[in-house]
């Protein structure tokens, strides 16, 4: 791999990277993102890799490992080329027969394919999957085409080709300008719009500037920055180039979460391969800019994704915020002018600068420009990463692309924004997403976690665990945070263990207020979210867990009771055998078995193992 001086040079190096490929050769693309590898897509790549060998296929068949295409649910994910074969939930033991039967001879394993639950339909090809149909995948899409160990994959897909018109066609008040029209807003939570920010950020009055890339995402459920970085690193690379060119910085960092070792692990092959392309370092493309990268493991500190918090970190401080009284786009990193981004962010800058402003800005709403990517997980048939313009529906996602609540279960609400969203019930499901709408009922975009919920969640219970998760991440500098949500978390506990008493609705809604206006940071100011749109869209629940002592959905376990059905029990046993504390017994041959509610720890393992709803709760 030799250097690379000037912008004549890559695109040299591009066209000679593509001539060489063989586009007669078969492929065979297995996701290597941590979702399919948790689901045993080491073994199937090794397996193919030794099946490929075995048969004496390496110079007609390339096996290429990407990152994460987004339809976690169903991994391990294998797409064979040609014919875009979409194959899921594969294991080792398929291995063999991909290769002989859908590679040497082009049959396709029906058993493999994607089966609608709702109408039975296979889909053969990607794009036949009602999961990807409605998506617009302008980030997440390239995950799929390259293996993010490989900066010639990227290049061959145009990769760079936004830095070299940035730094040969544009003065950075011009990228700034384009970034300004096309309407680009943060994605890491605030929705803060990014051109601005870079503005304030150039013209800020120093020598010394920094650009810091936050992949620290902490939010239950949330993989979208961490799926990129694994997935199509040198897009945030770019990114980040570009930035630091228009603002006038040449250091940058990339913060990630000590627990997302195969970002960090692949964020750091694609630093490397940069700077020996001379695409990162002294003199990049010959034109006289500099800028470095470097990447600092995270704390596993929830708070440190918060801006000041994290560069405090970086610092080699205690990860605690500090007031917004003074910008950090002027005094930031080691008090100098510091422009943070996540990783989602940095990754739409070269998408911008190839195409337009005019193009970006017609995708979206009037106020949320682009595309989202939004983990959606929980009660839900399809979980994974999706990407969707702004504007799409909480309908749309969820049940075309989603396919809908799991086990037959009734929608109950969705969380969008992370802990400190809000819960948002059946009757907005018509909402479009985008940034201000969120905003308007309660919740919040976020970094763009989507938790469903079905009729079996408590809604009280739902608001007490993120309440008790925020207070466990609370850095505890402010006392309006770190008293405020204990003490909330002290109502909360007594509310669901039948403790509730008339007025702790109203504490509950003052204590909001008084930690959205004293917290220091967004953590303490958005924590109530959770608490006032659960009041807001179901005070009925909580009404019934004070007044009546009972929890409607039958979760809070100090306010219910498991009971057996007598004409429904048949008597076969298996509540009896998964009991764990043997409170169930027989009573007779083919005869309702006896429940004693004293030795009961009321864990619901006889109510998941029924198979005729003979357990009841109530």
């Amino acid at each position: 791999m030799s250097r690379v001086n000037s912008a004549k040079e890559l695109e040299t190096l591009r066209k000679a990277i593509i001539a060489i490929r063989d586009s007669s050769r078969s492929s065979i693309v297995v996701c290597g993102g941590t979702g399919c590898v948790a689901l045993g897509a080491e073994g199937v790549i090794d397996g193919l890799r030794r099946e490929i060998e075995m048969r004496g296929l390496n110079d007609r068949v390339e096996l290429r490992v990407t990152g994460c295409p987004g339809f976690c649910e169903r991994g391990t994910l294998v797409v064979v080329e040609p014919g875009n074969i979409f194959y899921q939930g594969v294991k080792s033991k398929d291995v063999a027969e991909i290769v002989s039967r859908t590679v040497e001879k082009g049959e396709i394993m029906e058993r493999l394919l994607y089966r609608d639950p709702n109408n039975g339909s296979q889909a053969v090809q990607e794009s036949e999957i009602p999961f990807y149909k409605k998506q617009m995948r302008l980030l997440l899409g390239n995950n799929s085409r390259i293996d993010p160990t490989k900066i010639d994959d990227y290049l061959a897909l145009g990769g760079y080709a936004a830095l070299v018109k940035a730094l040969f066609q544009m003065q950075p008040e011009k990228i700034i300008g384009e970034i300004k029209k096309s309407g680009l807003r943060g994605r890491g939570g605030g929705g803060f719009p990014t051109g601005v920010k870079w503005e304030s950020c150039r013209r800020a009055h120093d020598d010394t500037k920094y650009v810091i890339c936050n992949c620290d995402e902490g939010d239950p459920g949330a993989f979208m920055d961490r799926s990129l970085m694994e997935g199509n690193p040198h897009s945030v690379l770019e990114g980040m180039l570009i930035g630091a060119y228009a603002i006038g910085a040449h250091e940058g960092y990339i913060y990630v979460r000590n627990e997302y070792p195969l970002a960090v692990k692949n964020a750091g092959i694609a630093i490397k391969q940069a700077e020996e392309y001379g695409l990162l370092g002294k003199n990049i493309l010959g034109s006289g800019f500099d800028f470095t990268v470097k990447i600092n493991r995270g704390g596993g500190a929830f708070i440190c994704g918060e801006s000041t918090a994290l560069m405090a970190s970086l610092e080699g401080k205690v990860g605690e915020p500090r007031a917004k009284y003074v910008h950090t786009v002027d005094k930031g990193l080691w008090e100098r002018p510091t422009n943070l981004n996540n990783v989602e962010t940095w990754a739409n800058v070269p998408l911008i600068v190839n195409r337009g402003a005019g193009w970006y800005s017609k995708i979206g709403t009037k106020g949320s420009k682009g595309t989202k990517i939004f983990s959606l997980v929980g009660k839900i048939n399809n979980t994974g990463l999706v990407e969707v313009p702004m504007g799409m529906t909480l309908r749309e996602i969820i049940y075309d692309i989603g396919g809908g609540v799991g086990k037959g279960k009734k929608f109950k609400a969705v969380q969008t924004g992370g802990p400190s969203g809000g819960c948002i019930p059946e009757s907005l499901l018509d909402l479009p997403v985008d940034f201000d709408e969120l905003t308007k009922v309660g919740s919040m975009m976020g970094s763009g976690g989507m938790i469903v919920m079905d009729e079996d969640t408590c809604m009280v219970d739902i608001a007490r665990y993120f309440i008790n998760f925020l207070e466990g991440e609370s850095c505890g500098k402010c006392v309006p945070c770190r008293e405020g949500l204990k003490r909330m978390g002290q109502i909360f506990t007594g509310i669901v263990e039948g403790r509730g008493n008339e007025g702790d609705i109203e504490l509950l809604e003052e204590m909001s207020a008084a930690l959205t206006d004293g917290s220091l940071c967004g953590l303490g100011q958005t924590a109530p979210n959770p608490v006032l749109s659960t009041i807001r869209y179901f005070r009925d629940e909580y009404e019934a867990h004070i007044r009546d002592k009972t929890c409607p959905a039958g979760v809070c376990k100090e306010l219910i009771t498991y009971c057996i059905d007598d004409k429904k029990c048949p008597g076969c046993g298996l509540c009896v055998k998964a009991c764990p504390v043997q409170a169930i017994t027989f009573k007779g041959k083919k005869e309702p078995v006896i429940l004693d509610q004293e030795k009961c720890v009321k864990c619901g393992i006889c109510y998941d193992v029924c198979r005729l709803c003979a357990v009841k709760v109530r």
